[in-house]
């Protein structure tokens, strides 16, 4: 009885502070507000993203802007073709009595920007993901674990396509979610133009430091979810899957669907979004309510649907 009235009162904490913190993202930020929430949520659920969009839509601005939000270690990692892993992850050197010395690189931080990802080949981008997936850096035969909480925010422009080396589906699938940013409305704009031309610059306070984000995670954790519910998730992601015959959406326009760990992140984002809307357990609308970002990464379209312009939200808006 004890350990659920001690949840409540963390449930509503958790609440209480998922606004402060959006409040402190908006002093910078206009508008984004589906980006901001999807964004909270992957964080609180212990998942890293992958934002995509043009240039200017302040991807690197919002991800530094939560990263002051939180009082945590932050540390952004600029991807270019000439990027190591060992730029990433650090290396053996010798100190002045010739003995072999770790010098941690910058993934060694709580926060990680991976700004434009898919601008370093390939063995980069293996060493990143193997951090994100291992929590931990082996070098020398020596296992250096990372901090905890460890997060990876990574930004991919779209547009360019020369000189860039597109992250596999096997690595996207590592990201909880893929989030895509949109063009700002007139009205945004004409505020984004109006805070940054001129002289007055915004201080973003700390709102929550590691003790209090690890308890906020564990909370999710502890979330129960009907089999119903579950059951829900399951089906929804096995529906992506175009080598069964009743999945006839998938079969029309897809080449490839989405893995079990499709279905891990709907129940995890799930819960968090319920929390985050003073529920103490996820239904249905939970679930659909984080299926376009956890699910348009881990899908292939084939070549009927690309012909046709039918995109992925499109047909993930079918499915459910």
């Amino acid at each position: 009885m004890e350990n659920h009235q001690a949840d409540n009162h963390t449930a509503k904490a958790f609440a209480t502070a998922y606004h402060k913190l959006k409040e402190e993202i908006h002093k910078v930020i206009v508008g984004q507000d589906e980006v901001i929430d999807q964004l909270l949520i992957a964080l609180f659920s212990k998942g890293h993203c992958v934002l995509v969009g043009v240039p200017g839509l302040a991807k690197t601005l919002l991800i530094q802007t939560i990263a002051q939000c939180f009082d945590l270690s932050f540390h952004r990692i600029q991807f270019t073709p000439d990027l190591m892993p060992a730029d990433i992850t650090g290396s053996e050197t010798l100190d002045k009595e010739r003995n072999f010395k770790f010098v941690k690189g910058p993934i060694f931080a709580h926060i990680i920007l991976a700004d434009e990802i898919n601008r370093t080949p390939p063995k980069t981008q293996a060493a990143l993901l193997e951090a994100m997936q291992e929590r931990a850096v082996t070098i020398g035969g020596q296992r250096y674990p990372l901090p905890n909480p460890f997060f990876v925010l990574a930004t991919q422009n779209p547009i360019e396509q020369e000189g860039t080396y597109p992250l596999p589906e096997a690595q996207l699938d590592r990201f909880m979610f893929e989030i895509q940013l949109t063009y700002p409305s007139f009205e945004e704009e004409v505020e984004v133009i109006k805070r940054t031309t001129g002289a007055y610059t915004a201080e973003v306070n700390k709102v929550l430091e590691e003790k209090e984000l690890l308890l906020f995670q564990d909370l999710v954790r502890k979330v129960p979810v009907a089999d119903n519910v579950i059951e829900y998730a399951v089906r929804l992601v096995q529906k992506t899957r175009p080598t069964d015959e009743k999945n006839t959406v998938a079969r029309e326009y897809l080449e490839w669907g989405a893995g079990p760990r499709a279905s891990q992140y709907l129940i995890l984002g799930a819960k968090c979004h319920a929390l985050l809307h003073g529920k103490l357990s996820p239904d249905i609308e939970d679930v659909q309510a984080v299926a376009l970002p956890v699910l348009r990464h881990r899908i292939v379209r084939n070549f009927k649907a690309e012909a046709e312009g039918i995109g992925l939200d499109t047909i993930i808006g079918q499915l459910l």
